[in-house]
Order: structure tokens, then sequence, then C-alpha cells
């Protein structure tokens, strides 16, 4: 099969048959349009916020202590965009050259344009081998496509082994980091987890003790399951090599114990060269967890060979679209592309810290998921996110891969703005949606400001009445006032005040 042709995405995919809809009915389900609502609950929970504040400055201190060198960080991040903007730039043709390799080497690959294509495929493989249950390393793909609950409504079982992730399986909640998914869960709340969902856990809340017991639960699993699932780092074209990064040994058990090995990833993490994973293993673990290295660097090339004694009897890699080629497709946006997924832009996002991940609803959270989300499940869902920003650009100067987040915030927020139109392309229709996005106040102010400032003798008439009739100011001003005082005018201007500085004795 050819690299798929290049679509446009108007918004989430709503499957039916095999649908993303949680089959748990406990699950704590969030959404893109609460964001408000959620983030303001949020910063009001001191519990919350204590918890976030202090693991992201955990990772800040970790991560600076790696890139203390400005200068070698600098000439780092600069081979990893070049990297990065290399593999893009060349897209079509180094999937169609990975597909070909990995095909030689004996791996079945799919092209899933939506998440319900992608799931009909892991439904499709697990039928075939009449599984009932996988395992599965984690995948921030696989959460973007509902895996675990679209399984469920089938019969199978798709149970998580990264211990994060297993934790925030049992109580049916889902991740607010894509590193450190329970970030949000205290060693109390896991103890709680644990004695509750795990036959004969005790209730303590010693780590390691806690750890034991989520490792003794998950281990027998691996050899039980036909099936294992993981995500993908990065793909090199050249070799047909899929490199898997971890630190809990469970990603490798995944991939070698079960018969079936399935990877799951975007389209856009491959890359050309084997070569090119040295500048980028470089900087991913110290971006994400302030490592020097991680526990395991795993380089999976096919399905167990002749001769060999383990690794899976059959491998399948899924390449999901699900509107990374909109953004593709549209050059202002293909930056967005280039991530990584290392999570250092939320480290140090002041919004983030304070609102935590659940808050923005989306598979990924924090500036990244801010820029894109908007490509896979489009920008009037999402149309909160790209002004959940104080723009001080933290994220845009850590970025290991130099992707300019603020500049993508801004681009977005203009794309929110305006409705669509004849004169826009194709790709922005996409992104947009139907209708205006932004509320008739807005526009009125906006024009207003723009009226008033273009014009001398306006502006003057402003300044001279504005402060003589500040008594009229309304204290209630809209969406401004929920979190802030009213604005009001100073008792004088400051041409006045000026004035009086430039006459007062000295």
């Amino acid at each position: 099969m050819n690299a798929p042709v290049v679509i446009e995405r108007p918004g989430p995919a709503t499957p039916k048959s095999v649908g993303a809809a949680p089959a748990d009915t406990h699950e704590k389900t969030h959404r893109p349009e609460d964001f408000k609502l959620r983030s303001h609950e949020s910063v009001n929970d001191p519990n919350l916020r204590s918890s976030f504040r202090g693991a992201m400055d955990f990772l800040i201190e970790r991560r600076a202590v790696h890139f203390s060198d400005f200068v070698a960080f600098d000439q780092l991040r600069k081979l990893g965009e070049q990297t990065r903007q290399h593999a893009l730039n060349h897209l079509p043709d180094l999937l169609t050259q990975l597909e070909a390799k990995l095909t030689e080497l004996g791996v079945h690959v799919h092209w899933a344009e939506t998440p319900e294509d992608a799931n009909r495929i892991f439904l499709d493989i697990a039928k075939a081998h009449d599984a009932r249950m996988m395992v599965k390393g984690k995948s921030m793909v696989s959460e973007e496509i509902e895996l675990n609950h679209v399984m469920a409504e089938h019969g199978i079982d798709c149970l998580e082994t990264d211990m994060g992730e297993y934790i925030l399986q049992l109580d049916g909640d889902r991740p607010s980091h894509i590193i450190m998914p329970a970030i949000h869960k205290t060693k109390q709340d896991v103890a709680e987890i644990f004695h509750e969902h795990i036959a004969g856990a005790p209730l303590t809340d010693d780590v390691n003790e806690l750890i034991g017991i989520g490792r003794k639960a998950l281990r027998e699993k691996f050899g039980a399951s036909k099936i294992g699932v993981s995500g993908v780092n990065f793909m090199v074209a050249e070799t047909g090599t899929i490199a898997l990064v971890e630190n809990e040994g469970n990603g490798r058990l995944c991939t070698s114990v079960p018969d079936v090995h399935i990877a799951i990833t975007g389209l856009e993490k491959v890359i050309e060269k084997l070569e090119h994973l040295i500048p980028l293993y470089a900087l991913l673990p110290k971006s994400a967890t302030g490592q020097a290295v991680t526990t395991y660097f795993n380089l999976i090339t096919g399905p167990r060979r002749a001769g060999e004694r383990d690794g899976p009897r059959e491998m399948h890699l899924i390449l999901l679209d699900n509107g990374r080629t909109q953004a593709y497709r549209e050059e202002r946006f293909r930056a967005t592309l280039q991530c990584i997924r290392c999570g250092a832009c939320m480290n140090h996002c002041p919004v983030y810290t304070r609102v935590g991940g659940l808050s923005y609803g989306t598979t990924y959270p924090g500036p990244i998921g801010s820029i894109i989300s908007p490509h896979l499940v489009g920008l009037k869902s999402t149309r909160d996110l790209p002004t959940a920003s104080s723009l001080c650009g933290a994220c845009g100067e850590v970025c290991p891969v130099g992707i300019p987040i603020p500049e993508m915030l801004m681009k977005l927020r203009e794309a929110g703005r305006h409705s669509v139109s004849q004169s826009m392309t194709p790709p922005t229709q996409a992104l947009v949606g139907q209708g205006e996005v932004r509320l008739l106040v807005e526009v009125l102010a906006w024009k207003g400001w723009r009226l008033l400032y273009s014009h001398a003798l306006l502006y003057r008439l402003f300044a001279w009445f504005a402060p003589r009739l500040r008594f009229l100011t309304p204290a209630w001003q809209g969406g401004w006032t929920q979190s802030r005082a009213p604005l009001k005018p100073a008792s004088k201007s400051f041409r006045d005040r000026l004035k009086e500085r430039n006459h007062s004795p000295r």
C-alpha cells in the first residue's frame, strides 16, 4: 500500500460499530468544551495545586542539571529540530520507504485514517487469534483512539502495564501528563485504589511496597496474553527499526512475550536514518524526566526469526492519521508535528502547573496539547485551549526540537477568531469547523478599540472624559470580572499627571 493521501478533517470522529465511547460507565470523562469550568475547579483545589507544583519544580530542576550549558543545549536542540524538519519535509517518501522495509522484515503495516479505522484493525487481529486479552505498554496514541474501551465493548480486556496507567485504569481515571500519567494521584490515593481493586492488597502507603503489589498483579498477565500492544517513539525508514523508550521494562515484556505484537503510532514519528536517533535520544529523556538515559531503549526490527528463542511470532504496525495530514498540509502548522512527546513544555507552563492535565479534556494537555488537539478533534471544541496561555514563552524556550509553541498558539487564536470564508485555505476551514467561535461582545469591543485608537480627536476626548466619568464604570464587565477586579479609569490621565509633574517645583 502506498502512503495515504492528504485529507481534511473537519472535526472529531464519531465511531459507530467500534466507537470510542468509554465502555466503563464510571470512567471520569472530560471534554475540552469544559476547560474553563474544570480549570476553575482545579485552581481552587489546594491539594492538586500543591501536588503539581512540587512535581513540576522537581522535573524542572532535574532537566536544568543536564542542560546547564545553554550553548551546548542550543546546538543540540538545533540538531534535533533539523532532524525532525528533515523527516517532515520528506514524510510521504519516508513512510513509503518505511512500509517497504517493514514488509521485507515480516511486519504487517496498516494505515488508519481515523480512530475507528485503527480500532477496527485491532479488533480484526484479536478475532483472528481468538484473543480475549491484550497487555499494553504506555501509548498516548492508544489513548487517542480510546482503545481500552472499544476493546471492552467487544469483550476483550486491554490491560495497562505501565504502573501509572495501571493505577488510573483501576480507578477509571485518565492520564493528566503524557510522561507521568498518574502525577495527580498521591501515594494515599494509590494505596486506597490497590486495596479496593487488587485482591489481598494491604492498605499501605509505603511506595516500594505499593510498586511491588502492582508488579506482582501484572506479572502473570504477560504470559497469559496472546497480544502485546505498544506505542512508538521513533521509526527509522532506512532500516525498518521501531524505537521504544521506557523505564519499567513492561514495554519490553509487551513486545516480546506475547505471540503477537501490535505497535501503534502517529505517522509523523518516522525519521530517515538510524543515526538520526542519536540527537533525538540525547534530548528526549533529559527533557522528559531529567534522566541522562532511560532504563530501557528498545530497537525492534520485526518478529521472531528462525533460530531465535524469544520475541513475537507476528508483528503489526498501525500508522494513524487522525488529523495529522491536515496539520502537515498547511505549512504554518506543520511544526506541530515535530513534537517528540517529552512533556517539557507542560512542566514549565504556569497554566498547566495550576490547572493540571485533566482540565484540558483532551488526550494531550498543556501547551503542546493546545496546538495538537485542534487538529485531532477540531478547533470548535478546543477553542479555549489556545487561549489557556500567558504567552510567557517558557514552552518555546524549553522545547528540545524548537517548536515555536507561542507562535502556534497565536496562529490558532487567529484561526479561531475568523468564521469560515472562501479566502481561507481548505485546511484552515477544516481546522476551524463551522461558524464563528468568538462572542459578539468581543467583536464589538475590538472594533471600538480600533476606532478609538485610529482617530486622535476621539482618543483625546476619551482621555478627557474617562477620568471624569469613572464613577459610571460598571461593576460587571463580562468574562473579565469572573476572576479579576473591574477595569476602571484612573482619577487622572497619564497626560494630566505628566503636565502636573513638569510644572511642579523640583
